[in-house]
């Protein structure tokens, strides 16, 4: 399996040297989202790794429909494609993703461009805050615009969960919901239609996978961490959250603790907005 993750101090190194040992020439990519503060541009001008390229998660990760389609369906692959040859990516590059909140919103690249059939993504572990604590400068303003990429795009190298499968994914696999507790009983719901949880999901609050300094934890802790809310080897698990963002987060460490897991990007924004779907609500039944 290709690393997942990737400490400061080795891009550090990936970006002297213009490529990683174990990989391609390093391209990288500054996806700072916040469901409260979506625009992350003054952030990345602020202060961002030298070279990093800013990805605009609603425009560029996401497409806009109808509220049925959730709030960060996929793009077309062609908008994908397009934003991806911007930020300079070459067949056989590394790409190393970034933001400055634990990567919750930064996996959402990681996931999405794996999904398109870029094969060597990478997080950095500790998000912006391993790179400054190391000592490692920032870059401020615009970083030089890279030379057009070339690479090609097409979904379908990682498994995905659509609306009409996930009723019945949560029947016979493990279906796990990424968002806060609260949310997952209906206790409260800042933005979607409806509040609560679709029948059959588990609880699985996505934050409890990385430490207090915003790392993963070890494959191990994840493994037996998904082991309790009952993952099994060989068997499918699924993950949603509110909108399709952090359930990517949700996604890298169950792929960490060597599971295959299967994103239902239209996650909770989608089913919501579907009257007829049913919705449940309450702690967990486990």
């Amino acid at each position: 399996m290709t690393e997942i993750l990737v400490s400061a101090a080795a891009l550090r190194t990936a970006l002297d040297d213009g490529a990683f040992a174990d990989g391609g020439p390093v391209r990288v990519l500054d996806v700072r989202w916040r469901l409260d503060r979506p625009d992350g541009l003054p952030a990345y001008r602020a202060g961002h790794i030298p070279g990093a390229q800013y990805v605009d998660l609603d425009h560029d990760l996401a497409a806009h429909g109808a509220p049925t389609e959730g709030r960060h369906p996929l793009p077309p692959i062609e908008t994908l494609q397009s934003a991806a040859r911007r930020w300079g990516i070459d067949p056989g590059d590394t790409v190393v993703v970034y933001d400055d909140l634990k990567n919750l919103s930064s996996a959402r690249a990681w996931w999405l461009l794996r999904h398109a059939g870029v094969a060597d993504v990478r997080l950095l572990d500790g998000s912006l805050r391993a790179w400054t604590d190391a000592g490692f400068t920032l870059e401020h303003g615009d970083a030089e615009t890279p030379a057009p990429g070339s690479v090609e795009l097409t979904y379908g190298s990682l498994p995905a969960l659509e609306l009409d499968a996930v009723a019945g994914f949560a029947e016979s696999g493990l279906l796990l919901d990424a968002r806060a507790g609260e949310r997952y009983r209906g206790e409260i719901e800042p933005i979607d239609p409806r509040a609560g949880h679709i029948p059959g999901a588990v609880s699985a609050p996505t934050t409890e996978n990385v430490d207090e300094d915003g790392r993963f934890r070890s494959p191990d802790e994840l493994r037996a961490r998904f082991r309790l809310l009952g993952a099994e080897d060989g068997m499918d698990v699924g993950v949603y959250c509110g909108s399709g963002v952090t359930a990517a987060h949700q996604a890298v460490a169950l792929t960490l603790a060597g599971f295959e897991p299967r994103v239902f990007a239209g996650s909770w924004s989608q089913w919501s907005n579907h009257p007829d779907l049913p919705v449940a609500t309450g702690p967990d039944p486990r």
